[in-house]
């Protein structure tokens, strides 16, 4: 118990610093619905680990009633994920995400096989996901990535690397820690790109 409050006690700091819209930590307790989400997550959990039926799927229901965010019971979560917005957002059974994600609204962490196996996607620390995109299948998106908004990404990505596009494709590799949330530096790699295929023969 006191794990799960000094954990979210780092993810209200966490959110503060990187929502500027955020005033207090209780309004971002009391009012922001990844966290709401998050923390039926936390109880949904264990008891999926431990096999309980019906019962995670239940709280699941709830939390996606209350914040419009999907996660499912079975998903891996690392600490300090923050889902920004949120409404959409869907989070699947096999899914493993580490420590500090950043996802946004109507984001899909999604499965392409029908059998009972690991088929959704694993993201490193400090991997930030667009409003809209989707990750799909059992790939890996390294540490320190960032998906840009609406991409659809079906292969792994290297860590450090912002990946754009349908299908989603590599435009740089490099990223620092602590850039991946520079969603203006994607925008700006992208015009480069656009720049640089109009001018190649």
């Amino acid at each position: 118990m006191l794990h799960f409050f000094r954990d979210t006690h780092a993810l209200l700091n966490r959110i503060l610093r990187l929502d500027p819209a955020a005033r207090s930590r209780l309004e971002v307790l009391l009012l922001y619905p990844g966290v709401k989400a998050l923390a039926l997550h936390r109880l949904a959990h264990p008891l999926h680990q431990a096999g309980i039926p019906l019962l995670p799927r239940l709280i699941s229901e709830i939390a996606r009633f209350l914040t419009g965010i999907e996660i499912h019971p079975g998903a891996t979560i690392g600490r300090r994920l923050f889902i920004d917005h949120g409404m959409g957002t869907v989070i699947g059974e096999t899914a493993i995400l580490g420590d500090d994600c950043l996802i946004y609204q109507g984001v899909t962490l999604g499965g392409t096989s029908l059998e009972r196996k690991k088929r959704h996607p694993t993201l490193g620390d400090h991997v930030v996901v667009g409003a809209g995109a989707k990750v799909l299948g059992d790939i890996m998106i390294g540490s320190h990535s960032r998906i840009g908004a609406n991409s659809v990404v079906i292969d792994p990505v290297a860590a450090h690397s912002t990946v754009v596009g349908i299908p989603g494709r590599v435009l740089a590799h490099g990223v620092e820690a602590g850039q991946e949330v520079r969603h203006e530096q994607i925008d700006e790699q992208h015009l480069r790109q656009e720049d640089y295929q109009e001018e190649a023969p």
